[in-house]
Formats: structure tokens, sequence, C-alpha cells
């Protein structure tokens, strides 16, 4: 993204203008047709690319993957048409080649419960033939990573610990105990539960007594081993192997397993995951911790020399967003350095080259996700910046000439883009990056999407803070001021279909959630902004403090005081997109916000009444009831300075979970507030929406209440989703479409 001058601004407007007369405003049955890239992977000779697509069906509110087959490179357009895998059928996941070219392994659940698949491959044609199921194990597998040596392949699956072992010696005694165990839970009349520990719930389910294991599959003779019976450290299988896949790596070798786990005995008041390398080719080795740090680490990889090991790490225990560095174990000297310490963003993900010179990573920076390449050439680090954008899950060809990424925009939802290296030992310049995927460029060629427009604003408090500096790197290599001397705080704009600039438009004030997120040019079905702006409005959107990509000084700032510096910052930026795009119309506002967004709708509620409308979804009302009905301790711990209990008998003032309630500012509500929360929201619970309806509805405020009995801390279901869309716009048409005066 560029800051447009005003020039081009009406020079892009007339152009616009005069293109959106062939188009129309997208709506949410468009955007629910749109197919969904998922899961890549790229061929080790890197002609071959295998993804996942996601199709819905909105009337059978139901939505599919498929995996599909295409060729990376060509003479023409034609030899790279997208085929469905031949052995492929509705529902296939995790398409990944074996590192010989000749095997591809996929998870299917067309037998019943999700097992490891594998077909042939012919590298020439790109055909799979010969499907046969490798996995029958009870309690089904996930999460499938191939040896190197392409003899063994690693899964994980949630068992009863207390279970025989599943390996090779007890596989039908440890499956038959895991199924009868399954089949009593589900045949009982009682479905009381007793909890024993902490995390008895996750996210949107309970956890229950299984645990999450590690297990070794030799392909040829189907022996399976687990890697971690007994293990003394077993934690809700949701962490952290859920959110982070395996969170594992082989060895080059295929000797070595390096692989993530909490050793923490209560891991809802940790975030201190460890990696631990495990040997292999000895059936009584134990798991070796080689991080160091506190705080989180995450997704070990080998270089493919094997000399290294490199991870993702946080430095502060407890805090589940401070900065991701990227670290290197030397394998031989069992040592470990900062890769970059002078990077303040955060490393989002990161993949070795083949030739283990360079790691390719990801990381958000100002609204946008490029990929950066570092090299390790003599001991000496340099930062290079390949492409703008959003982009995410990294691949990269055995000879590594062709790396692989997906990409969006605000304007268009994930596409496969690839990036064109010269051969090893050449210059290390990409010769050059196109768009290989094209799932939705018919739907959207009929679509009027503006795209957005971002801006920057300095609050007071910074003014003063831009003296000293610290540094980062920005995209194209140049070394930039940020964390809490960032220059200002960014902002987003969108403008409506149609846009006719001697007009007034209301506005959608959008909040986004973490607090540690950030807006910026990306895609979205749960809070689609481009969606939002479809029905005449302009959407205006701010990174406050707290927000990713601006350093992690920035990313602190929210801590303990969330509607302080946040708040200020959102109101700031809007009265300057108030004073500076003429077209909006500051008298038809309505802010919405989920998560840490729904809370700040909630603060905003009892803090100023300059909205038309408040959306809240799954926002924190009272932080002292969140506190003690959450499941991740370790957040509100972090973000509220202790536990509640350590601020009996003081001031409110002192106290970060009085503070900074909304509930204690109820006396101040008046904007009409629509209320949305869901059942299975275990992260902030449904009582937190009860609790502010409830308060909304005896204090006599317009309010309405949008209950999921079936959706968690988001609404995934298609049908919900409409619903969900309808409830939103109708309420902020409610009260801002039409001027004051007309209603």
């Amino acid at each position: 993204m560029r800051k447009t001058t005003f020039a081009f601004v009406l020079v892009f407007i007339c152009i616009a203008s005069a293109s959106a007369q062939s188009k129309r405003p997208m709506t949410f049955e468009d955007m629910m047709q749109m197919k969904r890239l998922g899961e890549t992977a790229v061929s080790p000779d890197g002609k071959w690319l295998a993804y996942s697509v996601t199709t819905v069906n909105l009337d059978q509110n139901t939505k599919t993957a498929e995996l599909w087959m295409q060729a990376i490179a060509g003479s023409n357009p034609e030899s790279q048409v997208p085929f469905k895998l031949a052995v492929g059928k509705p529902g296939d996941a995790g398409p990944q080649f074996s590192s010989d070219g000749k095997r591809v392994l996929f998870l299917s659940g067309r037998e019943g419960g999700q097992q490891i698949w594998l077909a042939d491959f012919d590298p020439a044609t790109g055909a799979t033939s010969n499907a046969k199921k490798l996995t029958s194990i009870a309690t089904e597998a996930d999460n499938a990573k191939w040896s190197p040596d392409s003899k063994s392949i690693i899964f994980t699956s949630a068992v009863y610990p207390d279970c025989p072992a599943i390996t090779e010696s007890d596989l039908a005694t440890g499956n038959s105990c895991n199924h009868d165990r399954d089949a009593a839970l589900a045949a009982s009349k009682v479905k009381a539960q007793i909890f024993t520990h902490l995390l008895y719930r996750h996210w949107n389910h309970f956890t229950g007594d299984k645990r999450s294991h590690l297990f070794l599959l030799s392909v040829d003779t189907g022996a399976m081993r687990d890697l971690t019976p007994n293990d003394p450290h077993d934690v809700p299988p949701e962490y952290p192997t859920e959110p982070l896949g395996c969170g594992c790596a082989i060895s080059p070798d295929s000797k070595e397993l390096a692989f993530t786990e909490n050793p923490d005995p209560v891991p809802a008041i940790s975030t201190s995951a460890q990696i631990y390398a495990l040997e292999l080719s000895n059936p009584s080795a134990k798991p070796v911790k080689v991080s160091t740090s506190a705080g989180g680490n995450f997704n070990p990889a080998y270089s493919t020399d094997g000399k290294y090991l490199a991870w993702r790490s946080q430095a502060r225990a407890g805090y589940e967003s401070d900065k991701f560095r990227l670290v290197l174990y030397d394998r031989a000297a069992k040592t470990i350095k900062d890769l970059l310490p002078h990077f303040d963003n955060w490393v989002d993900e990161f993949i070795w080259s083949p030739d283990s010179t360079h790691i390719y990573f990801t990381s958000g920076f100002q609204g946008s996700e490029p990929i950066y390449r570092l090299g390790l050439n003599v001991g000496r680090f340099f930062i290079e910046t390949l492409s703008n954008g959003e982009y995410s899950g990294l691949a990269i060809s055995g000879d590594g000439r062709t790396l692989v990424a997906s990409g969006m925009h605000v304007y268009q939802p994930s596409e496969v883009y690839v990036m064109q290296f010269p051969p090893q030992g050449h210059s290390s310049e990409y010769t050059g990056e196109h768009q290989l995927t094209h799932l939705n460029d018919a739907l959207l060629a009929q679509l009027d999407l503006s795209g957005v427009e971002d801006f920057e604003f300095t609050p007071r408090d910074m003014m003063k803070a831009n003296a000293s500096r610290t540094k980062s790197i920005a995209p194209g290599g140049v070394e930039v001021g940020v964390s809490e001397s960032v220059e200002g705080v960014q902002g987003f704009l969108i403008r409506p279909p149609g846009f006719d600039p001697t007009k007034k438009y209301p506005v959608k004030f959008l909040i986004h959630g973490g607090p540690q997120g950030a807006w910026g040019d990306s895609w979205s079905y749960r809070w689609n902004a481009e969606l939002f702006a479809a029905n005449g409005y302009v959407v205006v959107m701010i990174n406050p403090r707290g927000s990713t990509g601006y350093g992690q000084a920035f990313v602190d700032g929210v801590n303990g005081d969330w509607g302080g510096k946040p708040f200020t910052d959102l109101m700031t930026g809007l009265d300057y997109a108030e004073q500076h795009f003429r077209f909006i119309d500051k008298t038809r506002e309505c802010a919405l916000g989920a998560s840490y967004g729904g809370y700040m709708a909630n603060w905003i509620l009892g803090h100023t009444d300059r909205f038309k409308c408040i959306v809240s979804h799954d926002g924190m009302f009272d932080a002292e009831s969140a506190f003690g009905s959450t499941e991740e301790d370790w957040f509100n711990q972090w973000e509220f300075r202790g536990n509640p209990w350590d601020y009996y008998g003081k001031p409110d003032s002192e106290n970060p979970f009085r503070k900074w309630s909304p509930s204690l500012y109820a006396k101040n509500f008046k904007t009409p507030t629509l209320v949305i929360h869901g059942q299975l929201d275990y992260r902030l619970d449904v009582s937190e929406g009860y609790q502010l309806f409830d308060t909304l509805q005896l204090l006599k405020v317009h309010s309405k209440m949008l209950y999921f009995p079936d959706e968690g801390h988001w609404v995934l279901k298609p049908q919900n989703s409409r619903l969900w869309y309808k409830t939103v716009n109708d309420w902020v048409d409610q009260w801002t479409k039409e001027p004051a005066s007309s209603r």
C-alpha cells in the first residue's frame, strides 16, 4: 500500500467511476460463492502445486473441501489448467508430496474417522493413482508430515493416556481401549463431567480426558509407535498442537524429531511452550529440551544441511503477544542465537532455502504482510523484501527455484502466487512473480470493490516520543523507526461502490480484536470490509496501540491500558478521517467491534455519545467476571496485571479489573446497541453478552441481542453468517442510513 496524493485520488475516482458503471456491489451471496483456498504443497521438482479448495453450499449450510493439482510452470496458460486429484474425494485435506516426488499423502474421512491416505504420483503428468489407507487408528489421525527419506510419517492423535500405548506391539489393545472409551462415552445417558485441572474447556469445546500424542508410522510396513507414551507433560490436545498443527519437524537424515510442548503442569496460566528433540532411531530415547527462553517457542525447522534448528521464540513468560523472534540453534555447539536482534516486528512464519543459505519469512508491517529473505552468508545477515501484500503459507521447491505463497488483498480472497529464482549458485535475485491460481476471477470481475486507502495521524502523546527511536526493517530493506517512537498511528478507509465525491456517506467504524491484531490489506469472511461498504457506507479502520506491525513497544502499548491510549487513538483517528475525507457524514456513524473490539465497543458506550449506534460482538463487559469464566487465564493475568484478588481493598483507580471495566460506566449508556454472542464462546463467556444486554434493557437504551446457541468466538456456519450480516447491517441502517432529519 502507498499513500495517495490528492491529484491521484481524483484520477483514480474518475477511472473507478467509469469502470463501476458496469459493475455492481458485492452481496453476501457473492461472498459465499467464492472458492476458498486452503493448504498448499509444492512438488520437490517445483513443477506441481497441490492445494485444497473449499466450496460453500449456502442452502445446505455446508463447507466442502476438495484437492486440486495444477502445473506451476508451462509454455502456455493451457498447461496450467487445474484439475481435481483423480484419487480425491470431497472432504480430503492436507496434501503433501514425498521428498522423492513419487507419492502424495492426504487426510480423508471417506471411510469414517479421519485417517492418512497415500497415492502414487506421476511427476510428468501430475496424475495420482492407487490410493490406499495407511492408518486405522481408533482416535483418528491429523497433522501428517513426511520424513525427509520418505520412509516414515509423523502424525498426531488425541488418545486416552491411561489406555495401553498404541505402538507396534500393542496396536490392537490400545486401539480397542480407546475405541471402547469413546463408544461408552457416546452411549452414556449421563453427560456430566468432572474437572480436576484448568483448561477443561478451550475456544468452543470441552477438552475431556484425551491428550494429543505424536506417532511415527512406517510407510512400507504400517508399523506405528507412540512417541510420547505416558508423557508426564500431557496437555489438552488443542494446546499447543491444535492451533499450530504438528508443531514439529524432522531432521534431514530422518533420525531426529523436534516438537513443541508446554511442560508446565497448569497450561491455563502458561504460554511457555518449549522445543524438544527426540532421537527416532532409539525407541527408549527420551525427549531433550533444547529451547531456553521463558516464553513460548514454536514451529521448529531444520536447515537442509542438518547443522541448525530454527524456531520462533518469545522471551517473556505469560505473554502470548510478546515479540516472535527468529532464533538459530547450532546442533553441534548447542548454542542459540537471535538472528534478527534489531528487527522489531514479529516473525510470523518461515522456511529454509534448500541450500541452507537463506531463510524466507513473513512479518506484519503497517497493514501488510510481506515476504522477507534473510541471508546467512559467512555470519553476515541481511534483509531483502520480496513482495508487499498479505502473504502466508510459504512453500519452496527442492531445487530452491520456486517459492510459493498464498496472497490476499481487501478486494480479493487468497490466491497462490509464485516467485521464481535463478539456479542455486547464480544471482540470488528473484526473476519474477505471478499469480498462479484464479479461483474467483469471473465473479470478482462483476463486483465493484474499491480497495483500501491508508492514512496516518499523530496522537498528542506520541509527538514527544519521536526523539529516541528504535530500529526495524521496513519493506525495501530500509531501516525505519518503530515501537513507541512511531511517527503516527495508521488508519484505513474503504469507499462505497459507485462512489460520488459530492455526496455525504454514513460510516461503519470497525474495531479489530486481539487486542494484538491489525487491520490491513486483507480479506475476511467474518468481518469483510468490502461487504460492509457495499450498501453505501464508508468504512474506517484504525490500528491503535496494541496493533501488530509497528514494533513491539507499540504492541505493548495496550497492556494494562485497555481503555486508555487505544481508545484515544481510535477517537483521534476518526477525528482525522472526518476532517480529511469531506464525504464522511460525521452525524451518521456506527462503531462495530468483536472480541477486544467488542470490549472497546462497550467502553465507547460508556465514554462517548458521538456514535448513532454500536455493535458489540463477543465483547468483555465486566473484567472481573470475564476473568473467572475464560479458559486461557494467562491472557487476563498479563493484560490486567495479575488476579482480581491482588487488588482487593485498593481503590478502583489502582485496580485494572475495575478501572478498565465497561460495566462500571453503565450510567453513561445511551447509544442504541446490538449485542451478539455465541453459547460456545469459552474465550469470552456468553454471560458477558447477557450482562450487557440486561443492563441496556434495564436502562431503557434501545438494544437488541443476537444469540447463537451453536457458535463460538466466531460465527462459522454459512446460514448463521448470513443472519449475522443481515442483522448487523439492518441495525446500522436503522440508525444511520438516513440523515437524522429524515429519520
